[in-house]
């Protein structure tokens, strides 16, 4: 890609926690601002944010009330969901949203969320020559990389 390809774009990260006629509008003067995307957090907990709905569903909700807008995670926390129901679930918004879907990954660092859910918080780790190798050889639904023509797997596609 040369220097002149590349374009400076905007995203919006939400803020705004509202009922499905004012999501609509909301997500609609978004793409009308001519931001490139609307990003969502992935968060249980109310603070430090406030109140959040499921990053993936208003992903999929916001898509639905636009044409050109990009639609995505902030940060998907990598703790709270197994990796082939990640994939599997951004293949289907991107799928359906025509290649709109932006995924964000990353890991947790809100220790309250963790406790809320059960869910222990270890302590991060540096990544080294090594444990790079154990993640290339890591169980196959950690490698599995969707086509991006290929409709996700559904009752109505086998």
């Amino acid at each position: 890609m040369s220097m002149s390809d590349r374009r400076l774009r905007f995203a919006v990260v939400n803020e705004v926690l509202a009922d499905g006629p004012r999501w609509a509008g909301h997500v609609r003067r978004i793409e009308q601002s001519g931001a490139s995307a609307l990003l969502v957090r992935d968060h249980i907990a109310s603070e430090p944010y406030g109140p959040q709905l499921a990053p993936l569903a208003m992903a999929s909700a916001a898509d639905a009330q636009t044409t050109r807008l990009r639609v995505g995670t902030m940060v998907l926390d990598n703790d709270y969901r197994h990796p082939a129901l990640v994939a599997h679930e951004a293949a289907t918004i991107d799928w359906l949203s025509g290649g709109r879907f932006e995924l964000g990954l990353g890991a947790g660092w809100l220790r309250g969320e963790y406790e809320q859910m059960g869910l222990s918080f270890d302590a991060a780790r540096r990544a080294s020559p090594g444990s790079m190798r154990r993640r290339r050889s890591s169980p196959p639904y950690c490698r599995a990389r969707p086509s991006p023509s290929a409709a996700p797997t559904t009752p109505s596609t086998r």
